[in-house]
């Protein structure tokens, strides 16, 4: 069974946040329909918030702490991307816009990405299209259709049937219809090459 690696980014600043709150079900909802779908689903949640410090001594030393260095790493090995991040001043966090700027841009090429965002009043959900999606589109990824935004009405209310459960199934299986079948950069598999004996006896065992 292939599988499929996913980096979660929340950008959220609280503990606990909506950003975090709202990954977390867009990552459940990819996996469950990833391994409905035939594949195994490796997630890997990443809080920039816990990185700010380091991604902030990049931009002034040119280097990346262990812990950055492996999280760029991971993102750089991950099949598709959920990102989301809180909306300030109708725009994304500068902490989430930092971490994209530390990334070698082309590494994010043909990349399957999920957007989300969170924000205080529903009027932030046009960021999604007027923001982040031009900021992917950019780095070349492949995007899901569907961006979820989340607010202040969207939490405490969800029963499984809610607008934002199937906002975030709709999102995440169009992530999974971008993340089946052969993915761009990734390496096909090595066939092995067996000793001419070997092969020699197959075809006469044929016969």
């Amino acid at each position: 069974m292939e599988t499929r690696r996913i980096t979660v980014l929340s950008a959220g600043l609280g503990v606990p946040s909506s950003s975090r709150l709202l990954a977390d079900q867009l990552a459940a909802s990819a996996e469950r329909q990833l391994r409905a779908a035939g594949y195994e689903a490796s997630i890997d949640v990443v809080e920039l918030r816990d990185l700010a410090v380091d991604i902030a001594n990049n931009f002034v030393t040119g280097y990346a702490a262990p812990r950055l260095a492996e999280v760029i790493a991971g993102v750089e090995d991950s099949d598709g991307i959920i990102a989301v991040s809180p909306i300030f001043s109708a725009s994304y966090s500068g902490l989430f816009k930092s971490f994209i700027d530390v990334l070698d841009p082309k590494s994010l090429d043909g990349k399957a990405v999920l957007l989300g965002a969170t924000g205080g009043t529903d009027r932030h959900q046009l960021v999604l299209d007027h923001a982040m999606r031009p900021l992917f589109s950019y780095l070349r990824t492949r995007m899901a259709a569907t961006g979820v935004f989340a607010g202040p009405q969207d939490w405490g209310n969800d029963d499984g049937g809610s607008p934002l459960s199937e906002r975030v199934d709709r999102a995440a299986g169009e992530l999974v219809q971008l993340l089946s079948g052969p993915q761009p950069g990734r390496k096909a598999p090595v066939l092995e090459s067996l000793p001419f004996e070997q092969l020699l006896a197959g075809i006469s065992a044929g016969h």
